[in-house]
């Protein structure tokens, strides 16, 4: 009888030890790709149906670009440039043709992408000539020993590297310039992203901004920084910011998506909301982020508003896409 009461308890704990394990994860995606054109307190009576209908176009161009070199094996990192290439070329943006003005009426850029695979990053920050900065923040990663290079230097860099380098008035648009005009200092949206999932497994992530209307000093945000606007590995997931900056610094919330991962039995979606709805909540700090992990699971969480955003999941029985701009 004892030994039968024995087996019952050793059968009991066992039981209730497999009822907490995690469920399996569904089949894995083939490929993930997910976009972001920047978070913010917008209000939708402010933002015509026409002016939706550009944007969503704007995001469903370079979310197909994505798809379609996915499709054809292009690497995480190839795709991150690329597709940001293509919203930096979109003046509807705060990134490249459609920066915004700093206090003394100039373009102040900031760009970088990482590697999940290799964990290798580039990055440039306040720079005034270079047509699109997350080239030069590639250019940074795969052709030099640093992580960071900036202003002139950066410039000097790009250069050399024969990137394509404009006059400063090319990044001249009429909307951004009636910002700077009316000394708008509030909250502006535009910073743009892309996190990667190829069909490798690999993981990317990049982020290129205009920075902050109005900014002074030479400021520099989060957007630059690793671990703070970019973070990519591929153990944990890849993550771009996009918000008020010096959160996001203070808080390294990009890494922290991938800390929490690696160090604790949660879901991606548990780890943004850790940050973008408790953390940055209780700070009064706005923004959001998207992400994906290893397993191609995706978040894109924001604590405004509105954050411009879209995703495409190839995956069977049938492919997942989405483009939107409120919740």
């Amino acid at each position: 009888m004892k030994k039968y009461l024995i087996i019952l308890c050793v059968l009991a704990i066992t039981f209730s030890c497999n009822t907490t394990k995690p469920i399996p994860q569904t089949e894995k995606p083939r490929y993930v790709i997910v976009i972001h054109g920047g978070a913010g307190n917008i209000d939708k009576d402010n933002l015509s149906i026409e002016e939706q209908t550009q944007y969503k176009e704007a995001l469903g161009k370079a979310l197909e670009l994505g798809r379609a070199m996915l499709e054809k094996g292009s690497t995480a990192v190839e795709v991150v440039e690329a597709v940001i290439m293509n919203l930096e070329n979109n003046p509807l943006f705060n990134a490249g043709k459609g920066s915004v003005f700093t206090y003394e009426g100039a373009n102040e850029m900031d760009a970088s992408i990482m590697d999940g695979k290799t964990l290798n990053a580039g990055a440039v920050s306040g720079v005034k000539k270079i047509m699109n900065p997350i080239s030069a923040a590639v250019a940074v990663m795969n052709n030099s020993n640093h992580v960071m290079l900036s202003g002139n230097g950066a410039e000097k860099f790009a250069s050399e590297q024969n990137l394509k380098m404009v006059d400063p008035s090319y990044f001249y648009t009429e909307k951004k310039y009636q910002y700077y005009q009316k000394r708008m200092q509030s909250d502006k949206h535009g910073t743009v992203g892309c996190v990667v999932m190829d069909m490798d497994g690999n993981l990317a992530a990049g982020t290129s901004t205009g920075g902050m209307t109005m900014k002074r000093w030479n400021r520099i945000g989060d957007s630059p920084i690793i671990g703070a606007g970019t973070y990519a590995n591929n153990n944990t997931c890849a993550v771009s910011c996009t918000g008020h900056g010096e959160y996001f610094i203070r808080n390294v919330v990009a890494y922290d998506m991938s800390a929490q991962l690696e160090y604790s039995n949660i879901t991606l979606q548990e780890a943004a909301d850790n940050i973008i709805m408790k953390k940055l909540v209780e700070q009064e700090a706005s923004g959001g982020l998207i992400a994906v992990d290893k397993n191609g699971n995706i978040v894109l969480s924001f604590n405004t508003t509105a954050m411009y955003r879209a995703y495409y999941i190839s995956k069977k029985p049938q492919d997942k896409t989405e483009i939107l701009i409120f919740k």
